[in-house]
């Protein structure tokens, strides 16, 4: 008997430890860890800092743009800033990456972590750390990021296919989340970062004139009384160009209007308003319209998103130039 309690004891601690195990895995990612260049750069999240912030300050947009950046570059081959090489056929020409911005701003910092610790600190970190500081700066929470990532050396635009896209369904969206490691939970969460920046016309427009062959030809979910200021914004045959703000009212700051907005029928992409309309989504919505909550998780899916198939040890490279292999 004593031996069987002893036994037991032993199992019991055994998965204790495996949890403990799993736990600390999502905390710090596949080798990435919290402070990683504390000794190599001590002023690595500080420079990132103020340098997203000064660029902020003359153009607010460049904080959702860095935010969709840092999404864009962890969905195709993982958050290696393969997105950030130019060239033919790269990614970042990829017609899903056309309008992303705030490129400029990963250049700078890392022109200035070269001069202050040469060859350390990799691409990949800085543009997660700058998705970062753009949420804080749009006055959302901040939360600690596990830093070790190294940089891709391969960027092909053929290989953004797997992006998420404005007319995808609940069902191919959760697909395409759960291929990357990612559940239901963070899929609403990370959609929740449209809280903040705009989309041109050209993604959503066919939501409000082409969508029904009957009736007025609108997409039946959008709230009636937000269907004209839309039209007005993006008149058929418009400036398909134009942008708008994902979260009316609310663009330029991190918060919970984005779930409200949906609630009433206000979600501008198709892609968005369908996580109200889908049973498996709604609850999720409904659960992120308090801002204390919506905060907390979303640090924590950006952690767990951040450390998708990631690169580190030696794998990869430490770039000299993020728009270019070494």
């Amino acid at each position: 008997m004593g031996s069987e309690s002893s036994n037991s004891v032993i199992v019991s601690m055994f998965v204790v430890v495996v949890l403990l195990a799993l736990d600390a895995s999502l905390v710090h990612g596949q080798g990435t860890r919290v402070g990683f260049y504390s000794k190599t750069c001590p002023r690595v999240e500080s420079i990132v800092r103020s340098t997203v912030q000064t660029h902020f300050g003359s153009n607010p947009a460049i904080a959702p743009g860095l935010l969709r950046m840092h999404f864009h570059d962890c969905f195709v081959n993982g958050c290696d800033a393969s997105i950030l090489i130019e060239g033919t056929n790269t990614e970042r020409t990829a017609p899903p990456n056309s309008l992303l911005r705030g490129f400029e701003v990963i250049d700078d910092a890392k022109a200035k972590l070269e001069a202050a610790c040469p060859g350390v600190v990799s691409c990949a970190d800085i543009l997660t750390l700058a998705a970062r500081d753009s949420v804080f700066l749009t006055k959302g929470q901040s939360w600690q990021v596990p830093t070790g990532r190294r940089d891709g050396r391969v960027s092909l635009a053929s290989d953004t296919t797997n992006l998420p896209s404005a007319r995808d369904s609940v069902d191919v969206q959760k697909q395409k989340f759960a291929e990357k490691g990612l559940d239901t939970k963070d899929l609403v969460v990370l959609a929740g970062g449209h809280t903040i920046g705009t989309a041109a016309c050209r993604l959503f427009s066919y939501r409000l004139y082409n969508f029904t062959t009957s009736g007025n030809g609108a997409d039946p979910t959008i709230d009636p009384a937000f269907l004209p200021q839309l039209r007005a914004l993006c008149p058929q045959n418009g400036d398909a160009a134009r942008r708008v703000g994902l979260d009316p009212g609310s663009q330029n700051r991190f918060d919970t209007s984005y779930f409200n907005n949906l609630m009433k029928g206000r979600g501008v992409l198709e892609s968005d308003q369908k996580l109200w309309t889908d049973a498996s989504t709604k609850t999720f919505v409904q659960r992120f319209l308090g801002v204390s909550v919506f905060n907390v998780e979303f640090g924590r899916s950006m952690v767990k998103m951040s450390n998708v198939d990631v690169k580190t040890g030696t794998q990869g490279e430490i770039r000299k130039l993020c728009s270019a292999i070494n």
